[in-house]
């Protein structure tokens, strides 16, 4: 089952749904639930981290041949640390200290790995994960119409052991959500969560910049066991 979905919530059912209820109360309890967050950058902000890293991409593919129908191309992994991404750094730093806040975390991410990828026309990216981060992300440099989303893969392998009709998808049954992005979109979720990119059906290129996080202090404070 690959669609997009919308996510809502699930009401638990209420004792009025029948006259006869045999239920005196009830409630559905949410567990373990996988997080992504959506940012949309300001237009003024994409406009600065858009023209920067266009020049910075466009100045590693200098020379390059153009990539033909189905081919794609990543930089090496070190973009953090190009002058050049610097406000774009700034912006994933404080995302991943609001998501860290958020996850009730006192700690602090570091960018481990920061690469630009970009898509030809039929181009797509299989199913993946980031081993050894905490948070990884994906910013949008440019997308379009048919190259506009991303796909989210159920982390819980053992799911797929059985696989019922369903009436109606909805976030509780589906195996994959697909997440819509725009120019100077920012997502941000959980390393291991596999996700992957469907080929792009549109006629230009699809250009975006990853990256992983990792606790700045792991090897000093949370290597150790937690008793």
């Amino acid at each position: 089952m690959n669609i997009a979905i919308e996510i809502v919530p699930v009401k638990a059912p209420k004792v009025t749904d029948s006259p006869k209820s045999w239920i005196e109360s009830s409630d559905i309890v949410s567990m373990f639930p996988t997080y992504v967050w959506n940012m949309q950058l300001a237009q003024n902000v994409i406009l600065s981290v858009n023209t920067r890293a266009g020049e910075v991409i466009g100045e590693m593919r200098r020379g390059m041949t153009p990539l033909a129908a189905g081919q794609s191309w990543q930089s090496a992994p070190q973009l953090h640390e190009h002058s050049g991404l610097g406000q774009l750094v700034e912006c994933i730093e404080s995302a991943a200290g609001s998501v860290l806040k958020f996850l009730r975390i006192s700690n602090v991410l570091s960018v481990t790995g920061c690469w630009a990828n970009v898509l030809a026309t039929g181009a797509a990216h299989g199913i993946h994960n980031h081993p050894n981060n905490f948070l990884s992300g994906v910013y949008y440099l440019q997308t379009q119409t048919g190259s506009d989303s991303i796909n989210f893969h159920d982390p819980r392998a053992q799911t797929g052991i059985i696989r019922p009709p369903v009436v109606e998808l909805t976030a509780g049954n589906t195996d994959q959500v697909v997440v819509q992005v725009k120019n100077g979109t920012l997502l941000m979720f959980p390393s291991y969560l596999q996700h992957s990119v469907s080929p792009n059906n549109s006629d230009g290129e699809r250009v975006s910049i990853s990256f992983n996080m990792m606790f700045s202090s792991f090897t000093e404070n949370l290597s150790k066991p937690l008793w």
